[in-house]
């Protein structure tokens, strides 16, 4: 790598999945991984094309029950194109691929600059005469400035012989999801309904035979539909989802770059459209074929049906040169919008991170009603729900990409009434965010999970997680604060906000025996507990995070009902009807939800202190890798219900959320002192006694020891940093890249490095870098002040203001207040 470009050499079956996924190319609308064109041939490769927000729901038979799952649907195929050569005085050759025996050099390199992956093969094409070769160079793109586009241009090179190249480019239907292992078992047909086509010259035998009765490429006698719309050397491919009913079309245009008068002759099957073209080629000549793809769906505005608005795209398409020209500079805008410079193997490393965030969460997706799904659009682990990223997400996006944090909070309020009648299901008041929301934000989570070590299906208890509730309303504030944007804050925002407090406020049960609130029933971030020791009830009681986390949306909801201008106030309350009373019973449970302590630190939830503790040494040196110490202890026949040992962050993600000044004023509204010395305690309490599951814990962990041990913050840092593109959990990435964890590391350097507060009247900074990141550069928009500039040396910061027509930005540092004027920069001492 550098910092621009990652590239891989040699072709490795066993880690191709993985490099499918950190190879994706998207543009906030769609994704289609870094697969190779020429095959498909599982189990080493998982092509998949993911359109943002397109899911459906199938059943399935799991353990006699009957079960239900939505997913993200992997949709038609747009990248086959296979290839060979017919040498002179030889007949037609096999076709090539990675993998194949003819292979001899092989590469790959994804170029973040540009958004673009350039794939690189040499195979020999006579096998008596190695030095007859035909060299095949593809570059990918998904356009960034076009979201319906993609492209890609496959070169040959005859080395050492003349003769002609065979090449086949496809759209593909006959697709399924079976990018994830374990869920092999589960229904994964999704689309339905294939029709093909070809331009308005040509009506060519397809295949009328009904669908599961024969091959897919079979041709019979039928004939396939025509679009008035399609030029000669289209073909297309309409289908739609099996339930969601969400209508999908693809048009792909294949040409000859420089010889038009090459025609592409179709073929068309019942679930696959083909295009085949035979190029002459002369020693050391170099030919081009151009593929261009439009992707649509009925979810897309402004358009009278997908198929005609595929072709309409392809048809108005330029050719592969121009479109990659625009490409480059919608790049281009982009990278200005999120400037930063972090030296190193972490600046590299940051930026792949960011390039994926971008392409999962671009500005195009500020127009589509999706959330922030877990693993990006890069596969199809977790089903492509959304879950709560979106905390570890926005506080990044709020600062560079505002439109997209509001739409992304968008995509949540469009689902409150979901989330109400969730509680009220449960005899709650208010919002009971899913922990996993698909398409209508019911709850998706999985009431039984497949343990792949014993192969026992098992309860799952996730749903339990409505702590998600409060990241929501995490959220809602941050935004506000960041871009000051009060039109939100005190409409959608605020109904969401007050709407989770009220089911905070009817969920706390008072506790005589404590004189204290208690929230009992729920699974914490931890999630490894989700009940107590042999107990056939699911759910903890009191755990801290949850209650804190509440008790500070109670007090938010408290705050912006007095700071509303008093008619909206009013017509909100009077919309949800509310009780006069609720207020004043949402600051009583705020000073007084119980938090548990034992041993002079926070306990994870009450009982905490009577579990077990674990053998962890034991265990380390029998499996290694214990990060699923849940799925260890299972198939052992005994339960991590039973020990202190927790797969992620769960105290600690306080830490996160809140700086030292504002945890200590939360526990002091609580009626409990948090000192650095007792959250120092906490979290070498917890440090050891966490196995680290989840990509996000080394993130949680390197924050909160940035601000409390700064010397032993880097080894979390970095294991966060390489955590996708090493792949430490064994195989997870493969299945999509983990968003949360990506984004998290930006902010990690944004905010947590700078100690960046946004408040009303400016920003605050109380910057804590690391020895192996202490001088870096990174560019944040605050309100109406789009690009100031703040470059971090280890012992003075320097705030630079882009010049515009804005009061000068107040920036606060250890105490004191500083005005930048717009247009200048001023160096601050670091105390």
């Amino acid at each position: 790598m550098d910092r621009w470009t990652w590239t891989y050499e040699g072709f490795d079956p066993e880690r191709e999945r993985l490099r499918e996924a950190l190879c994706t190319l998207g543009n906030g609308y769609f994704a289609t991984r870094g697969s190779a064109s020429e095959t498909s041939a599982r189990p080493w490769h998982s092509p998949g094309t993911y359109a943002a927000g397109c899911y459906n729901r199938l059943e399935s038979t799991v353990a006699g029950r009957r079960v239900e799952n939505e997913d993200m649907v992997n949709l038609p195929d747009w990248l086959p194109l296979r290839y060979r050569v017919r040498v002179e005085g030889a007949g037609p050759g096999h076709w090539l691929a990675p993998g194949g025996p003819e292979l001899i050099e092989y590469g790959q390199t994804l170029d973040l600059r540009h958004g673009t992956l350039t794939r690189r093969s040499v195979y020999t094409v006579v096998a008596e005469n190695g030095g007859r070769r035909l060299r095949v160079e593809q570059r990918r793109l998904v356009h960034m400035g076009e979201p319906h586009l993609a492209a890609q241009r496959t070169s040959f090179t005859a080395e050492g012989w003349a003769g002609e190249v065979e090449v086949e480019a496809a759209i593909d239907g006959d697709v399924r999801n079976d990018g994830v292992a374990r869920y092999a078992d589960l229904a994964n047909r999704h689309l339905t309904g294939w029709c093909t086509g070809t331009g308005p010259t040509d009506t060519v035998p397809i295949d009328t035979v009904p669908t599961g009765t024969a091959p897919a490429d079979k041709v019979s006698a039928g004939r396939a539909r025509t679009s008035s719309s399609a030029p000669a050397d289209t073909v297309w491919l309409c289908c739609r989802t099996l339930n969601s009913d969400i209508g999908i079309a693809l048009a792909a245009r294949t040409q000859v770059a420089g010889r038009p008068g090459i025609k592409p002759a179709p073929r068309l099957f019942d679930r696959r459209a083909v295009q085949t073209l035979t190029i002459p080629v002369e020693r050391g000549e170099t030919v081009s074929v151009d593929k261009t793809v439009a992707l649509y769906t009925s979810h897309d505005p402004a358009i009278s049906d997908p198929c005609t608005a595929a072709n309409e795209a392809v048809r108005r398409a330029p050719a592969f040169p121009r479109l990659l020209a625009s490409h480059h500079r919608a790049w281009e805008r982009i990278w200005r919008r999120t400037a930063f410079d972090v030296p190193g193997e972490a600046g590299s490393i940051l930026r792949l991170h960011l390039f994926h965030v971008l392409q999962t969460l671009s500005p195009h997706t500020a127009d589509l009603d999706v959330g922030v799904p877990a693993r990006g659009l890069h596969g199809e682990a977790y089903r492509g729900h959304v879950f709560w990223d979106e905390l570890f997400v926005l506080p990044y996006l709020n600062l560079h990409f505002p439109e997209v944090s509001r739409a992304l909070l968008g995509y949540r309020y469009r689902r409150l009434p979901a989330a109400c009648r969730a509680a009220g299901e449960v005899g709650r008041a208010g919002a009971m965010y899913p922990w996993q929301s698909g398409s209508d934000g019911r709850e998706e989570s999985q009431r039984l999970h497949l343990n792949p070590h014993s192969g026992h299906w098992l309860p799952d208890h996730s749903h339990l997680q409505h702590h998600v509730g409060s990241a929501i309303a995490y959220n809602v504030w941050q935004y506000a604060r960041a871009t000051g944007d009060t039109e939100f804050l005190y409409g959608d925002g605020a109904e969401m906000l007050v709407q989770v407090a009220r089911f905070w406020a009817d969920s706390a049960v008072w506790d005589p025996s404590l004189e204290r609130y208690r929230v009992r029933g729920v699974v914490g971030p931890d999630e490894y507990h989700d009940g107590y020791p042999d107990s056939t009830a699911a759910g903890l009681d009191d755990n801290a995070y949850t209650n804190v986390t509440a008790a500070w949306v109670l007090a938010r909801a408290l705050e912006l009902s007095r700071a509303m201008p008093r008619s909206r106030g009013q017509a909100l309350f009077e919309r949800l009807r509310m009780d006069p009373a609720e207020p004043e019973r949402w600051d009583d449970i705020a000073h007084r939800l119980h938090v548990p302590y034992h041993d002079g630190v926070i306990s994870q939830f009450e009982g905490y202190a009577d579990l077990d503790e674990l053998d962890w040494e034991r265990y380390r040196a029998r499996y290694g890798d214990i990060r699923r110490l849940d799925r260890i202890l299972e198939a052992e026949g005994d339960s991590v219900n039973r020990y202190k040992a927790s797969k992620q962050a769960d105290v600690l993600m306080l830490g996160y959320l809140f700086s030292p000044a504002e945890l200590a004023a939360l526990f002091r509204q609580l009626g409990h002192r948090l000192d650095d010395e007792s959250w120092r305690a906490t979290i070498d309490y917890y440090l050891p006694r966490t196995c680290h599951g989840s990509t996000l814990s080394a993130l949680v962990s390197a924050w909160v020891l940035a601000r409390a041990r700064r010397d032993e913050a880097w080894a979390f840092a970095e294991e966060a940093l390489v955590g996708d593109v090493a792949d430490i959990q064994g195989g997870t990435t493969a299945e999509g890249i983990h968003l949360g964890a990506m984004a998290g590391t930006l902010d990690f350097v944004q905010r947590c490095l700078t100690g960046l507060e946004t408040r009303g009247d400016g920003l605050s900074l109380d910057p804590a870098p690391l020895p192996q990141l202490s001088k870096f550069r990174v560019g944040v928009r605050y309100r109406n002040h789009w690009d100031v500039e703040l470059r971090i040396r280890t012992r003075r910061v320097r705030v630079g203001v882009a010049e515009s027509a804005e009061e000068p930005l107040c920036v606060a540092l250890d105490g004191r207040k500083s005005a930048v004027a717009p247009g200048t920069a001023r160096w601050l001492d670091l105390p």
